[in-house]
């Protein structure tokens, strides 16, 4: 059974046909919100909304550990991760659909692994490619079946938030081979890869980054949610493609 973790913009999965939402006790806390349970063209599907149901979770507030301990508790095969990010590369303009294949990592001070209990053995797990490779081609083919264009590749730099950048930090990812920036890339995809779980993401370019092009001199808020209704749309029929001719991911589950 897939799961999707909603970001900024896709805070309900209306393509989902509901049988039953469940609140989830971790080990962790609480996740981010219940898991609705149901099903897309007739395949298994749940859906987390990672900043809530009201949108009240900051990015630095969201409890990865939870959100993905629960998803894999309830047999998650692999997990689609939705998110708004801004785009730093010239040729990534607002509303384009991108699927990175690469992060760089700027937060600090997030749980970001499930093995740092007392007396738990140190845990190393390997991260040269931080998505699943399988699960990023079936993304881009259910866009392709839906002549969606999809931008396939790109590094992710995962900063703290909640504020948004300054032109020089833009500057500096770049210069580090950034080519998107977002809030919530990190530590969920590393959690994912420890528990087993493939994980993809399909990022929304709902703006410029700090400095470049339209936002040369500042973020314009704006104009973000036309942007982002109209861009998750498509996203919410690649999703409904992909779920709904699910051949379901093999999970690795490794033991937390």
């Amino acid at each position: 059974m897939l799961a999707i973790i909603g970001g900024s913009g896709l805070t309900t999965l209306s393509s989902l046909d509901v049988s039953h939402r469940e609140v989830v006790r971790t080990p962790y806390g609480e996740p981010s919100g219940a898991i609705v349970f149901g099903q897309i063209g007739g395949q298994p599907a749940m859906f987390l909304p990672r900043h809530g149901y009201g949108h009240t979770i900051a990015p630095h507030m969201v409890n990865y550990r939870a959100n993905l301990w629960a998803l894999h508790h309830h047999k998650a095969t692999g997990i689609i991760s939705v998110a708004s990010v801004g785009g730093i590369r010239s040729d990534l303009q607002p509303g384009e659909i991108v699927v990175p294949n690469q992060i760089l990592d700027y937060t600090w001070g997030r749980k970001s692994t499930f093995f740092e209990a007392t007396g738990t053995p140190v845990t190393h797990v390997d991260f040269t490619e931080p998505y699943d490779a399988d699960l990023r081609r079936r993304i881009v083919e259910a866009a392709g079946a839906l002549s969606i264009p999809v931008k396939l590749g790109g590094v992710y730099a995962a900063t703290q938030g909640p504020r948004l950048e300054t032109a020089a930090e833009i500057n500096r990812f770049e210069r580090d081979g950034a080519d998107l920036v977002g809030m919530t890339g990190m530590p969920e995809a590393v959690l994912a890869r420890e528990l087993g779980l493939p994980y993809a993401a399909i990022n929304v370019i709902a703006n410029h980054a700090a400095g470049r092009g339209s936002s040369a001199n500042g973020i314009h808020f704006d104009s973000l949610e036309h942007v982002l209704q109209e861009a998750t749309g498509r996203v919410r029929a690649i999703i409904e493609r992909l779920v709904g001719s699910s051949d379901n991911c093999q999970p690795m589950g490794l033991s937390v």
